[in-house]
């Protein structure tokens, strides 16, 4: 028989560990083939494929994220060939198996939780080798009846095969994010995540582990991702991985793991910091609240002292880039809870800060006690609320705008030095900025288009104009500098409209060639003649100190900023000055 294992990817970069897993454990008698979609496929070429490849079975891994896809392929499948059976399984299907059986009636079988032996079982089944009601953890419809055969021991890890090893996968790992575990389960009990439901936390083989980093690493994977849910459970075997990853990484591979920050040791961290090459290392860290009451209700457990201390000592390394989440929606977090929420994690200055909002999950704990909250929410993936008894929609939207700059403006990190001033001498709190210009911009559809880096800048700048407690040439000239620093070249067409003219550059570059320390001593040390000076520098009028700026102080003061641009250095500024200094702001 010919059996296929698919899904439907976020995006094409992502791979699929479940298929891989359910394929290494049902070989060498069966020997599936792996076929990868992405949510974007139109459905008739995943179905045009799927049907061109003739097979018997086709099993689909669902998510929340591809679950409504998945369903228009399979009923289109089913149209175009009935014979074919169809296997689900994954988290989106594992609970309400009956309801998913009973509205699309073109799913033959349903695996629920863990599926390698289950699936490996089921094809016995299929094959003739053994009855139904042998196939442990499989739901199906007999007779009009459901039916759900008792669940399989708990697999041991230990003694599972590698899902690494095949051929097919090899051309694409270095273009792709290969994901692995070494551990399933979760210690904690958070209602708002499935992986409270399994008690208790599975080691896989730590020698087999390592082996397959290996050969991931020799085969190109510059991407790793560890599922774990909490990667840093055990202390000593956290540690053992981290020493052996950094003992044995290959140039240009980044890890990824999920930590829980708040039991994260000194004394680990500092290792970190002493051992792990820049950039080895990256953070998921799930903060989700700072409210000690909705904490409580969700039954999650966090110390937010500890967690603080955590990410600023890990900050303070500089070797390792940390994403920190948020999850607004969560019970008995109101708008001003979750602003203080926002701010309270913003100002650990994470490299990115992830904002979400709660789905209710089949399965979880507060998805059954949803009416208790008053939680308002449509019963299809991905099940995100619209309003509890705290949150209004209104409340919601507003969140909904903070996101999409949030995203834009501070993780992509085009305007670091901007936003800083904006925080300290414009604004309240971070919140308010993101929530005030997040406003603006969804008011003019801004998020459905594209930005250039230039966009983002004259954006800002026309939302920055309509404020009154601001000094727009202090900002257009910290804007000016961010903008510049990220150049490698001379702009040829700064976002900035003209403010010098040619006659006016051409008295100041004169000036330059006749009296260089002008600009400083380190730009007469450059010895450019006057070919290089016209090519290798951009002058601009700038209303602030540049010395003062380069230690993190802004000083009014009227000039020319002049950027020399040169070949594998970055940027070198400094300032021809006009006049004495009419105000200053530490």
């Amino acid at each position: 028989m010919n059996i296929i294992l698919t899904t439907l990817n976020a995006k094409f970069i992502h791979t699929n560990l479940a298929l891989r897993c359910l394929k290494a454990y049902a070989q060498p008698d069966y020997s599936p083939l792996l076929v990868e979609y992405t949510i974007k496929d139109p459905t008739f070429n995943i179905v045009a494929d799927l049907y061109q490849k003739k097979p018997d079975i086709v099993g689909f891994s669902c998510y929340i994220w591809n679950i409504e896809e998945t369903i228009k392929v399979i009923k289109t499948l089913k149209t175009v060939d009935p014979s074919i059976t169809i296997i689900l399984g994954g988290p989106e299907v594992s609970y309400d198996t009956n309801v998913w059986l009973r509205q699309v009636k073109e799913i033959d079988y349903i695996i629920v939780g863990e599926g390698e032996h289950a699936f490996k079982e089921l094809l016995h089944y299929l094959h003739h080798k053994q009855p139904l009601n042998d196939v442990p953890g499989v739901a199906y419809v007999q007779d009009d009846k459901f039916m759900l055969n008792p669940l399989p021991p708990k697999l041991d890890l230990r003694d599972s095969p590698s899902p690494f090893r095949f051929t097919e996968d090899l051309p694409n790992l270095s273009k792709r994010v290969v994901y692995i575990e070494t551990s399933r389960g979760c210690p904690f009990s958070c209602q708002f995540c499935l992986s409270s439901i399994e008690v208790g936390v599975r080691y896989f083989n730590r020698d087999k582990v390592k082996e397959d980093i290996r050969f991931l690493m020799a085969n190109g994977a510059k991407t790793i991702k560890f599922v774990d849910r909490t990667f840093n459970i055990s202390r000593s075997y956290a540690m053992e991985m981290f020493q052996f990853l950094i003992d044995e990484h290959l140039p240009g591979v980044v890890f990824q793991f999920e930590i829980t920050a708040d039991i994260m040791r000194p004394e680990v961290i500092q290792f970190l910091n002493d051992n792990a090459p820049a950039g080895l290392f990256r953070f998921e860290i799930g903060v989700q609240s700072t409210n000690d009451l909705t904490n409580e209700l969700v039954k999650r457990r966090q110390n937010f002292e500890k967690l603080q201390r955590t990410v600023t000592m890990v900050k303070s390394g500089g070797k390792i880039e940390q994403h920190l989440d948020l999850i607004a929606g969560l019970p008995e977090e109101d708008y001003d809870s979750f602003r203080n929420t926002f701010n309270e994690v913003f100002d650990m200055r994470p490299e990115e800060l992830q904002l979400g909002f709660l789905k209710l999950l089949r399965g979880t704990g507060l998805r059954v006690e949803a009416e208790k909250y008053g939680y308002v929410f449509v019963d299809q993936a991905p099940y995100e609320i619209f309003s509890n008894n705290v949150l209004t929609f209104d409340d919601i939207l507003r969140i909904k705008q903070v996101e999409d700059v949030l995203e834009k403006y501070w993780n992509a990190h085009r305007m670091d030095d901007t936003l800083e001033y904006l925080f300290t001498h414009v604004f309240e709190t971070p919140f308010d900025f993101f929530q005030q210009f997040g406003t603006y911009w969804e008011e003019r559809n801004w998020s459905k288009i594209g930005h250039q880096l230039e966009d983002l800048y004259t954006r800002l700048f026309s939302f920055l104009q309509g404020l009154d407690n601001i000094s727009m040439p202090a900002i257009q000239s910290v804007m000016k500098l961010d903008y510049l620093s990220r150049q490698k070249f001379q702009p040829r067409k700064p976002w900035w409209e003209n403010d010098i003219n040619k006659e006016e550059q051409s008295v100041l570059y004169k000036q330059l060639l006749d009296n260089p320390s002008i600009a400083g001593d380190e730009f007469v040390s450059f010895e450019l003649n006057e070919r290089e000076l016209y090519k290798q520098t951009f002058i601009t009028p700038i209303s602030i100190c540049v010395d003062a700026y380069k230690d993190g102080i802004i000083i009014e003061k009227e000039g020319y900023l002049l950027i020399t641009f040169r070949k594998g250095e970055t940027p070198h500024f400094s300032m021809i000055e006009l006049k004495q200094p009419s105000n200053s702001v530490q």
